[in-house]
């Protein structure tokens, strides 16, 4: 094969909360992998990339920051292979997912998606709920801060306030749901999908997942899983990707949060060669190879 050069984009550092090294290692296999099936890779930081003349007809990326998506979507939009599509990633912001996830029946709590500025209380009051949790709308969550627990409406609607006080305009309401919290990881066009209890194995970056606590192992289909979370990343345009899922005791789930390549830190050692075969396979599609 003819060498293609690619462009390589990492993910800047402030956008790998508590998990810089395990978001750099991928990131360095997958680009290890791709290498060795013969790709020509640059690799840029996100501010190389967005003040470069970036000439590589294929772009992959772990890129987080505004202006970075944005330039990805122009170079998606004028005819570039992008890997996650920049269109994708901005998807993945919390108030888009959830809007999505809902409109296409993905299995996902009962949320809402409110202002900060103003008195919540009266659509709080309609989710039924008796504990909520509270998340930054316009972005993935960078601080501790970014996802609340309330165990009241009062606690919900306080929160809410301190998010507008921060400058952060909108706010996602989900439902807090009992059951065994899993975390997956999965691989567009490849038959990788990895799951596991990230609490039994202390695998954290805000320590939320104690609310939940340890898993009782309880019942469910991982093919229905996998399923579900495959359609989530085709409706949200995004191939390579991990999440969250509650699994409640008659073995149903649903989805509580979907992001755009994250670390892949159990299973990153399997996980990379399949990353840098989904892209091989993005490339010959989209380039007619």
């Amino acid at each position: 094969m003819s060498k293609i050069r690619l462009a390589g984009v990492k993910r800047k550092t402030k956008y790998s909360p508590n998990h810089i090294g395990n978001d750099g290692m991928i990131f360095n296999l997958a680009t290890q992998y791709l290498r060795e099936l013969g790709y020509e890779v640059k690799e840029y930081t996100e501010a190389e990339f967005v003040l470069g003349n970036i000439e590589e007809p294929v772009i992959f990326n772990m890129a987080r920051d505004k202006t970075t998506i944005a330039k990805l979507k122009e170079l998606e939009e004028k005819g570039r292979v992008v890997v996650n599509s920049g269109f994708g990633i901005e998807n993945c912001t919390r108030s888009r997912m959830t809007d999505i996830l809902m409109k296409h029946d993905i299995p996902h709590p009962k949320s809402i998606i409110v202002s900060t500025t103003g008195d919540q209380t009266s659509d709080l009051e309609a989710m039924g709920c008796n504990t909520f949790w509270i998340k930054r709308g316009d972005f993935h969550a960078i601080h501790r801060e970014d996802v609340a627990f309330a165990r009241s409406v009062e606690e919900a609607s306080d929160i809410i306030k301190e998010f507008a006080w921060r400058g952060i305009p909108s706010a996602v309401v989900n439902e807090h749901l009992v059951g065994d919290l899993v975390k997956f990881y999965g691989v567009a066009n490849t038959n990788f999908f990895y799951k596991f209890y990230p609490f039994d194995l202390s695998h954290s970056k805000f320590g939320h997942e104690a609310i939940n606590g340890s898993a009782r192992q309880l019942f469910f289909s991982r093919g229905e899983l996998k399923d579900a979370c495959d359609k989530a990343g085709d409706v949200l345009n995004v191939r390579i990707y991990g999440g969250d899922c509650v699994v409640a005791e008659d073995g149903s789930f649903k989805i509580i949060d979907f992001n755009d390549w994250p670390s892949f830190a159990p299973c990153r050692e399997k996980a990379a060669p399949k990353i840098a075969e989904s892209i091989h396979k993005e490339i010959v599609t989209k380039l007619g190879l």
